[in-house]
């Protein structure tokens, strides 16, 4: 089997939460003590930084060239089908198989419903999977189906006129966000962050509800705004002893997944098979994949995962949000990661790729913007 070998997954996940996974460690605070800032405080200094490398190297928008033939780099409105169907075909193999389906304008969810059923069982898919939008980052309108009627909930919400997709269900536990950059010019890349995504759980003790189990439980108890709506049918159900009942479903930090910095884990064998993929995306440099896994030890040693998405310039090194990361830390993962950004950018615009104006990318940032906050609500 090669770095690249993919094994299909069949059989379903394991009960026990985060199969596959290290353990969960929980030492240390239950959430760090800027976990959840507002975007504009936490980020106000890498604003800073992004004005500074700006005027270094006098352009506001040298990170659209990033990736140059991502729309905007990735850093802001790229498709994520688009992005995947650039992918050469050993690379594309990887992928988690999925099906593409356009709002229809005329707003028939029955006719829509039927165009995806036909559209999923031409690709050889079926129940479950995850819909999710085209167009759109953290998380943001994600959820799984599992039959007809998640299906044709998720398209009666969903807005008219624009793309989803439906992918296969990986049906593993173990979820990483795996952050690459690879200087053009230079024959390898790197991982600079590896990130273990632990889907929370709370335990049924025979006796509490649903709601007063998230209340009681040390993390989800800080952020119980995170889960409360989302299971708000549930809240009042007493959970049998034992039974674990999965809190988020969507792999992102800030829909209440739990983030650990897993950079300890990067290997060279796993470097290199991430470093065979991003080749086999033309002009790809800099960004993050998003993948699942049935075991970690195949994970490091470059094989048996499973890509769910590609992330561009807008792609963060999520390890930042393990509750034990100190802010000075966070914030030099931060500006590394810009840093490089912009070298990436600058040797691209070197070679002759230009970066967009900064009204069309204002333009593209209004425009997902504005389509996040249609979205169907996340799971």
């Amino acid at each position: 089997m090669t770095a690249l070998d993919i094994q299909s997954p069949t059989k379903l996940s394991a009960t026990k939460p985060h199969a596959g996974m290290p353990p969960l460690d929980l030492e240390g605070p239950a959430l760090s003590f800027f976990e959840f800032w507002p975007s504009y405080l936490f980020y106000a200094p890498v604003g800073l930084l992004w004005a500074y490398l700006a005027a270094k190297y006098r352009s506001t928008t040298l990170a659209t060239v990033a990736n140059p033939l991502f729309p905007m780099g990735g850093l802001m409105g790229e498709s994520k089908a688009d992005v995947i169907d650039t992918m050469h075909r050993e690379a594309r193999s990887l992928v988690a198989p999925f099906v593409t389906q356009i709002r229809s304008h005329t707003d028939d969810v029955e006719l829509d419903l039927q165009r995806a059923k036909t559209a999923l069982a031409k690709a050889g898919l079926s129940y479950p999977v995850v819909a999710k939008p085209d167009l759109g980052m953290r998380g943001v309108g994600v959820r799984p189906v599992r039959n007809d009627d998640d299906l044709r909930a998720y398209l009666s919400e969903f807005p008219t006129g624009n793309r989803l997709l439906l992918q296969q269900l990986i049906p593993y536990d173990g979820e990483a966000g795996v952050f690459y950059v690879r200087l053009p010019g230079e024959e390898t890349g790197q991982i600079i962050s590896l990130t273990l995504k632990y889907f929370p759980h709370v335990t049924g003790d025979g006796r509490s509800t649903l709601e007063e189990l998230i209340h009681q439980d040390r993390r989800a108890g800080r952020v119980p705004h995170l889960y409360l709506e989302r299971h708000k049918s549930a809240l009042k159900t007493v959970l049998p002893a034992g039974k674990p009942f999965r809190l988020a479903f969507a792999g992102s930090h800030s829909r209440g997944t739990i983030f650990k910095n897993g950079n300890d884990l990067i290997t060279t064998a796993m470097t290199q098979a991430f470093d065979r993929v991003a080749k086999q995306i033309p002009e790809f440099y800099f960004g993050r994949f998003d993948v699942r896994f049935e075991d970690i030890e195949d994970l490091q040693a470059g094989h048996g995962f499973s890509i769910i998405e590609v992330n561009g310039a807008g792609g963060e090194a999520t390890h930042i949000w393990d509750s034990r990361t100190k802010l000075i830390d966070a914030y030099r993962s931060l500006f590394r990661q810009h840093s490089l950004l912009f070298e990436v950018g600058a040797r691209n615009r070197k070679r002759g790729f230009n970066p967009a104006s900064p009204i069309a990318l204002l333009k593209a940032i209004f425009k997902e913007s504005r389509l996040s906050g249609t979205y169907p609500s996340t799971q």
